[in-house]
């Protein structure tokens, strides 16, 4: 038996903050208590004590594999160096988001490069044990895509998979209703000039419709025939939350409007908003603030998105809106919240029996510091 004390602390459990100490036996919280510790353990220095954050959608990964436009980094580097930013951003779980979907401006070949190398090299971290937080799969299927079914039936049939999210990012409508927005993003994300972007455009609008109607039944088949759980990503219209909600979806990830996320809570789904939407004070693609969702007392969970250190920034930020719940409500959107969204029962919270995936985090002002990163009571970072 191991066992290991961590004392004077601020503690934020998911409903109370308090100065104490937590126990943790064999990686297991066994106890908490207010005070002083009833023998020395590692002293925080009176440092908040949170749990370890669980982040849902984070695409980074191709980041640190595509640092640059046609430039592919090392795949096991790349693996350890996303790793060491998501334990370091006070991340113990993640769920990592790789697209499955061939797009227009790629080729088959290419999209097997990106994706099955970095299902690889995670798999191959995790069996050789050099990851520090504990690697989820997330698949973000573009539905509109020509060979988005063939593709995911790949995957599945070689790959464990936790979350799918049905993604239609075709432009003019969900999250790029903006064609505008639709330009300045692509074209910086593939450093196509606006001519070269247009025509992608007309080709995706020409045939996106059709294939996404055709494809996503499918994809929902062969998420409900492997129990995998199903997101549904820029819910904008009310038709279309209620086609998530007649595919028995359960998370409700980056509704565009007021209207759908209201629809996708009041239906039992978990709404979801990126915390760089917070820290940013908006959308980048002209859609709903995530603060708005969170003052209407219609937000779920936060995700990191595109910049994992945004979560815990974000969740510090929205802690004084008063439907938020205080700090511990703001840490049950990037903990608790997700953790139970995605059936992962055993995390997320200081609680007695929960596992010891803990972070102290130091406040610099405003500005919460992640000083350090235990999963299962091991020090990670």
């Amino acid at each position: 038996m191991t066992s290991q004390i961590f004392e004077n602390a601020m503690i934020v459990t998911a409903d109370d903050v308090f100065a104490g100490y937590v126990v943790a036996v064999d990686g297991l919280i066994a106890e908490i208590g207010e005070g002083h510790a009833p023998e020395r353990g590692l002293d925080m220095q009176g440092d908040h004590l949170l749990p370890g954050l669980v982040e849902i959608h984070t695409d980074n990964l191709e980041a640190h594999f595509i640092p640059r436009p046609k430039v592919l980094w090392q795949v096991d580097s790349a693996v350890q160096a996303y790793d060491g930013q998501i334990a370091t951003s006070g991340i113990t779980t993640v769920f990592d988001s790789l697209r499955i979907g061939t797009d227009e401006h790629e080729t088959r070949t290419e999209f097997v490069t990106m994706t099955m190398q970095l299902a690889d090299a995670l798999a191959r971290a995790r069996r050789e044990d050099h990851l520090r937080v504990d690697h989820r799969m997330h698949l973000r299927c573009e539905v509109p895509t020509l060979d988005v079914v063939d593709a995911l039936r790949d995957f599945i049939a070689r790959y464990p998979v936790d979350l799918i999210s049905l993604m239609d990012h075709t432009p003019g409508q969900r999250q790029f209703r903006d064609i505008d927005k639709y330009f300045t993003y692509y074209g910086g994300k593939t450093g196509k000039t606006l001519d070269e972007v247009k025509a992608v455009v007309a080709r995706r609008q020409q045939v996106g419709a059709e294939r996404a109607a055709r494809h996503r039944p499918m994809v929902v088949d062969m998420a409900n025939q492997a129990g995998i759980a199903l997101a549904s990503h820029d819910d904008t219209t009310l038709d279309e939350v209620r086609e998530s909600i007649d595919q028995k979806v359960t998370i409700a990830e980056f509704p565009t409007t007021v209207e759908a996320a209201a629809a996708s809570r009041e239906a039992g789904m978990a709404t979801v908003m990126g915390a760089p939407n917070v820290v940013r004070g908006g959308s980048h693609s002209g859609n709903v603030a995530a603060s708005t969702l969170a003052e209407q007392g219609i937000l779920d969970i936060l995700s990191s998105d595109y910049v994992p250190g945004s979560l815990l920034v974000a969740a510090f930020a929205l802690r004084d809106v008063p439907a938020v719940g205080g700090l511990p409500g703001a840490i049950n959107l990037v903990a608790r919240n997700p953790a139970r969204a995605t059936g992962l029962h055993d995390r997320g919270e200081i609680a007695v029996g929960k596992r010891a995936d803990l972070i102290r985090v130091k406040l610099a002002g405003e500005q919460p510091v992640v000083r350090s990163v235990w999963r299962n009571a091991d020090r990670v970072a």
